[in-house]
């Protein structure tokens, strides 16, 4: 998934290293960064809820921590 902004913020991290950024756009840059680590964090977990482990005999031994926050995550998006 293509995270939409991330050229506004290399266009700002570039405008910031080249010339200086404004204090509007110091702050816009700030919630972007803040937006991007929230939707980088939600894939990461997302794709973890999805991992269950399996031995070579086909039982699935997924750690039981995982297990938990799956069942959490899941009654929590009901």
């Amino acid at each position: 998934m293509l995270i939409p902004y991330l050229d506004r913020i290399n266009e700002l991290s570039r405008k910031q290293s080249n010339s200086g950024l404004t204090d509007q756009e110091r702050s816009e840059q700030k919630e972007l960064r803040q937006n991007y680590l929230k939707m980088i964090r939600g894939q990461v977990q997302t794709t973890m809820l999805a991992v269950s482990v399996v031995d070579s005999k086909g039982n699935d031994v997924t750690p039981s921590k995982l297990v938990d926050e799956k069942k959490i995550f899941f009654d929590q998006n009901r």
